[in-house]
């Protein structure tokens, strides 16, 4: 059995490079390749959608996915934890065409958002720089906001984080109470640092991606579990079972 695989947003970086992932991949065919402004009606005869799009056009692809009970990537930014909790209510009404929201798909930037979230508890002060190349067009980005949001849960029963004088706005934006500073500039692929600071040391953890090769092994992964998967997933951190220590496939 072949699975047809559309793209949409297949003019842009990610889009090319999923695009050859599916083409590399036995068992996937690839079907519609759709830009950004495309119809979304043009996926139909897929069984799964990558969506790697505008955050403008991102929840239309997914929206007419779910409703003809495609299964979807989504590799596009912008999907707040607001939308993604209405998106579940969608698709806990349907059967068929589960969705894995992937805020990155380089493992080592899945890790180093773990390790984040483990650390948040024994610090009171912690902030998120990350940098992204001129053309990104959202910020702070999805993967700073799951960081932060993990490093938030983490800390749930501990309050919010010491951050002085936010109300500034050189102090970044706040996504669970922890300042995010965002970089746009030539020369850069994506990197984030976050640093958290207590009595007389300072940890970061840091990851930097070096060229888009780095995304390869978690769009394969993507690919191979989602037609598995029911209801919404985010991140690709169910699939790697970081808690049993070895990856689902």
């Amino acid at each position: 059995m072949t699975i047809t695989v559309a793209i949409a947003g297949a003019t842009g970086r990610m889009g090319q490079l999923a695009a050859r992932i599916v083409e590399e991949t036995p068992g996937f065919t690839l079907g519609s390749l759709i830009d950004s402004s495309g119809a979304p009606a043009d996926m139909l005869g897929a069984e799964v959608l990558i969506d790697v799009t505008l955050p403008a056009v991102s929840q239309s692809m997914v929206d007419f996915a779910v409703e003809n009970d495609i299964a979807v990537i989504v590799g596009t930014s912008g999907w707040t934890a607001e939308r993604i909790v209405t998106l579940r209510r969608v698709v806990a009404k349907r059967e068929r065409g589960g969705v894995l929201i992937v805020p990155n798909f380089s493992v080592g930037s899945v890790l180093a958002t773990r390790f984040a979230a483990v650390a948040a508890r024994f610090y009171e002060s912690m902030e998120i720089i990350e940098a992204h190349h001129e053309g990104k067009v959202d910020s702070p980005s999805g993967t700073a906001v799951r960081t932060a949001e993990l490093m938030g849960e983490a800390r749930d029963d501990l309050g919010p984080v010491s951050a002085p004088h936010t109300d500034q706005r050189a102090r970044g934006q706040q996504v669970s109470s922890i300042p995010i500073h965002s970089v746009r500039m030539r020369g850069v692929v994506a990197r984030q640092e976050v640093i958290f600071g207590g009595a007389g040391e300072t940890l970061r953890l840091t990851h930097e991606t070096l060229s888009p090769s780095a995304y390869e092994q978690g769009i394969r992964l993507a690919l191979l579990a989602v037609l598995d998967l029911r209801g919404v997933t985010v991140g690709l951190d169910a699939l790697l079972c970081l808690d049993s220590g070895s990856p689902s496939t």
